[in-house]
């Protein structure tokens, strides 16, 4: 009897041993594919990192191309345009004869086109250096009352004051800045710019204030022909241009506004709009006072 519940006991052990190795080589069968799979996803995965890496890369080259490209051809079309404003500059100060009534149409026709292509031009190649990272801030005290007084003088000769009035609100009770005068200069160069040619009566105003403790708010309102709200998003984007018949009848590359967002930017600022349809639009930038903190500041 002990050696039938003996053997009995042997065979149930035997039973359980082989039902364990049984379940052991399922679980190394099951580990061993899930391993095979786990290859085969982290081979995918590098094979994606190098797509992906490669296709930057191509990104990168396509950038630099493209830079590249624009800086050479905004440096070649400069000379000729320069010689065709300084001929048209010659011929209608009648240095070389007098000229009719119709042909000094024609001249100032030949200036203002060659004016708009170089205006372009330098869009273009300032493009090309903030892509190729070129673009660098030179920082320096200024007044604003010279900042308004040079671009009143700048665009008193291309105001029509019979149909525009420019409007620059002196800057009453404001600090001196620490920032790139030139680069502020440029952008409020092209807001103005814009105001001018959608405006066709009324005012052009210019104006400064306080918008914090350390920072200020330039804007240019005008009474031109505002822009609906749907078009406010995409207007500092590159090549954006409003879809209107004024629009048709004027140059541009639809780069100005792009390249007032990326300067703004590199003084540590925004820009921004507010317009109307029919009412009129105001081009803000809003900048810090000092760009960055100088040692010893004057008096």
């Amino acid at each position: 009897m002990t050696d039938n519940n003996t053997r009995e006991t042997d065979e149930g052990s035997s039973g359980v041993e082989i039902e364990t190795m049984r379940e052991l080589e399922r679980l190394r069968a099951e580990t061993d594919s899930l391993r095979a799979e786990l290859d085969e996803t982290n081979q995918g995965v590098l094979a994606l990192y190098a797509e992906l890496e490669d296709q930057a890369d191509q990104l990168r080259e396509a950038s630099d191309l493209k830079s590249r490209f624009l800086s050479y051809m905004s440096h070649e079309f400069r000379t000729p345009l320069g010689s065709i404003l300084s001929i048209a500059s010659l011929l209608s100060d009648e240095l070389d004869g007098p000229l009719g009534a119709e042909q000094h149409k024609q001249v100032a026709f030949i200036s203002t086109a060659a004016r708009e292509l170089s205006d372009m031009v330098d869009d273009l190649l300032d493009l090309a250096k903030i892509e190729a990272g070129r673009i660098s801030i030179s920082p320096a005290w200024f007044d604003m009352f010279d900042l308004f007084s040079a671009l009143r003088g700048m665009f008193r000769p291309i105001v029509d004051t019979s149909a525009v009035d420019l409007i620059f609100e002196e800057p009453v009770g404001l600090p001196r800045l620490y920032t790139d005068d030139q680069k502020l200069a440029q952008i409020l160069r092209n807001f103005i710019s814009n105001s001018l040619k959608f405006t066709q009566r009324g005012e052009v105003r210019v104006s400064a204030r306080l918008e914090s403790e350390d920072s200020i708010r330039f804007a240019v309102t005008d009474t031109g022909i505002g822009i609906p709200q749907e078009l406010h998003g995409a207007l500092f984007e590159d090549f954006i241009q409003v879809d209107s018949p004024l629009q048709k009848r004027l140059r541009g590359t639809g780069l100005g506004l792009s390249l007032c967002k990326r300067f703004a930017e590199l003084l540590g600022g925004r820009v921004g709009v507010e317009s109307e349809p029919g009412v009129g639009s105001t081009f803000f930038v809003v900048i810090p006072l000092a760009l960055a903190q100088e040692p010893a500041d004057e008096a």
